[in-house]
């Protein structure tokens, strides 16, 4: 029945030797790494659920927030500083113009000339910030020959052109000029004029100060003129006739009071 076997050897198959006979016939390598990608494609397809729940949240180390929250977070500051603050430190670096100051007005530039009449008509020994260049020191001996005034009567100002220094002219303009700063300090100072008109009263009242005894309980004499008329002459150019005109009387104070009951009567 069987036919005659020229090899030799038994003619029964074994199906375990036959399957390992089949695989010894096929490359190992190939076979290892079809192992392997098969695995990998198995970690794509069926990786844990743990995992991808994981990297949908972020933690913070205090709070743990979704990652998609966590974007769009990012781009909402990222936004606000694109629309706010990026245009403010634009404009804050962008070099601005100063405005020019306004033009002073009619009342303010005559006011400023007012004030430099005083400076103009200064008798005695000039400050260098006095701001007239052409006027240089005057009077400096008026008054020198006084015995019973110290220093004598230098300072305060003249009364026009012909070089005068009248007590009572001199008093009011300093009085006016006092009462316009007690009412408008505010003013002053705005059109940068405060320390000027202070410097101005000061000047005048320095000179008052020194036509009279002010030590004296009784006062009754004052030094009410100093120099002659119909001088006109630069200031600097000592006078031929340096008179000096003296005011006394018993009720002094008196006469004064009068002086300004009436004024404010008829003001």
């Amino acid at each position: 029945m069987h036919s005659q076997n020229h090899w030799g050897g038994a003619f029964d198959i074994d199906g375990a030797e036959d399957d390992q006979s089949r695989n010894m016939d096929i490359d190992r390598g190939a076979l290892q790494h079809q192992h392997q990608l098969d695995e990998t494609q198995q970690s794509w397809l069926l990786g844990p659920p743990e995992a991808k729940k994981k990297d949908r949240y972020v933690d913070l180390g205090c709070v743990v927030v979704k990652r998609k929250l966590l974007w769009w977070m990012l781009w909402a500051v990222l936004g606000a500083f694109v629309l706010i603050g990026l245009p403010i430190i634009i404009a804050k670096n962008i070099p601005k113009k100063k405005p020019h100051a306004p033009p002073p007005d009619k009342y303010t530039d005559a006011l400023h000339k007012a004030l430099l009449f005083f400076n103009a008509q200064k008798s005695g020994k000039l400050p260098k910030n006095n701001g007239i260049p052409w006027r240089g020191n005057s009077g400096m001996k008026d008054g020198a020959d006084l015995p019973d005034v110290k220093g004598g009567l230098v300072g305060g100002y003249y009364d026009a052109g012909d070089n005068i220094k009248f007590h009572f002219p001199m008093a009011f303009s300093m009085t006016l000029l006092s009462w316009s700063v007690v009412e408008y300090a505010d003013r002053y100072k705005a059109i940068g004029e405060y320390d000027h008109v202070r410097e101005l009263i000061k000047w005048g009242t320095d000179y008052l100060l020194l036509t009279f005894n002010s030590s004296a309980s009784t006062i009754n004499k004052l030094y009410s003129q100093v120099s002659s008329p119909h001088h006109s002459v630069r200031p600097s150019r000592p006078f031929v006739e340096n008179r000096t005109v003296k005011t006394s009387s018993k009720h002094l104070k008196s006469e004064t009071f009068l002086e300004i009951i009436f004024e404010s009567k008829f003001s």
